[in-house]
């Protein structure tokens, strides 16, 4: 399908210069249909070409619609342009949630459109799984991995393979808790537990038609790199299950009845395949992100992750293009986030794009 059908996928629409919200429904290398929102700058008279978009992804069980990433969009409106969207199984998206996986995919398309839109300068913030998804994405699709062995070729993805690698599943770190049963982080999802019974939330329905379009080329990708990348209450590795709110997400991940909970309490259509190998971690993909800036936004009072998780990602990644804000008084991503800590989010983005 074509720009002029509605739906839009990155390799085949032209240039485009938009002064005005428009909604669109946005197609991925894999073939899931995102639903997408863009927000012009609040200056009158501004072009996409001299604007900062900003792209937000939002956490687990959130969507374009919800109340929380709706405030925050408001918040940053304020100041530049905003796209939001669904991510896959969120929403009125298609597919399945991966839960920080295909992800990225996702998050690539809205970075295109926002290159089409006229933006030549595009900054992705993300919010706890989305702030795995945002790291991850610009890891995959950047300039700084080079031929680091880390990375799969993206064209493995759109035939069924992980994003990024590792041939092995993430050790957890002194501290965590036992992995008694295959399970994820917010942002990982290995699949049933042994035993388990087949799932039936999840239908064919749920994906998009026919087969995936062929993938693109390994290595960077122009139009779909971001300028500066913001990671806010996100994860470092995957398997943590150390504070309560994470093992209740491990349950709704990893058990039929979680999954069923996810579909029809929370909105959030879960992939009960799981994982048979484990995508690049987001303490792996941070020192492949340079030279693009970095900026790492954790609270002291976050319920889901502690402070070992923001430090773990700053030690990796590389200290001439990365920023670490530990927030006193700062809860959990977009929920928590107040409008002066989203504030100087947009403005720190502005200066380092």
């Amino acid at each position: 399908m074509t720009c002029a059908g509605g739906t839009e996928s990155a390799p085949r629409c032209p240039p485009a210069t938009v002064t005005r919200e428009r909604r669109t429904t946005l197609l991925t290398d894999d073939g899931v249909p995102i639903e997408a929102r863009y927000e012009p700058s609040p200056t009158p008279g501004a072009e996409p070409s001299g604007t900062l978009a900003l792209v937000l992804g939002h956490g687990f069980t959130g969507s374009l619609e919800r109340p929380a990433l709706r405030r925050v969009a408001s918040a940053f409106r304020q100041r530049t342009a905003v796209i939001t969207f669904s991510f896959r199984g969120h929403g009125r998206s298609g597919g399945r949630s991966t839960v920080g996986d295909r992800e990225v995919l996702d998050l690539a398309a809205a970075v295109a459109w926002a290159r089409r839109l006229g933006h030549r300068r595009v900054a992705t913030v993300g919010f706890s799984m989305g702030g795995s998804v945002v790291i991850r994405q610009a890891a995959l699709y950047g300039t700084g991995h080079g031929e680091n062995e880390e990375i799969r070729p993206m064209q493995d993805v759109h035939h069924g393979g992980r994003t990024g690698r590792s041939q092995r599943r993430t050790a957890p770190a002194p501290g965590d808790a036992p992995d008694t049963a295959s399970g994820p982080a917010l942002d990982a999802v290995p699949g049933p537990a042994p035993g388990d019974a087949p799932d039936a939330s999840n239908t064919a329905s749920d994906t998009a038609p026919g087969g995936p379009p062929p993938g693109p080329a390994p290595g960077p990708a122009p139009g779909r790199a971001p300028d500066a990348v913001i990671a806010v209450s996100a994860p470092a590795r995957w398997y943590y299950r150390g504070t309560a709110p994470m093992r209740r997400v491990h349950w709704a991940v990893t058990r039929p009845a979680g999954r069923l909970v996810s579909r029809y309490g929370l909105r959030t259509r879960i992939d009960p395949r799981g994982w048979g190998v484990d995508p690049l971690p987001p303490v792996a993909a941070a020192p492949l992100i340079a030279p693009t800036p970095l900026l790492i936004v954790h609270g002291d009072r976050d319920p889901y992750f502690p402070l070992d998780h923001p430090r773990m990602l700053a030690s990796a990644a590389d200290p001439s293009s990365t920023e670490l804000w530990i927030e006193p008084g700062f809860g959990h991503a977009e929920t928590a986030a107040s409008p002066a800590l989203l504030t100087r989010i947009a403005d720190w983005a502005a200066a380092h794009t």
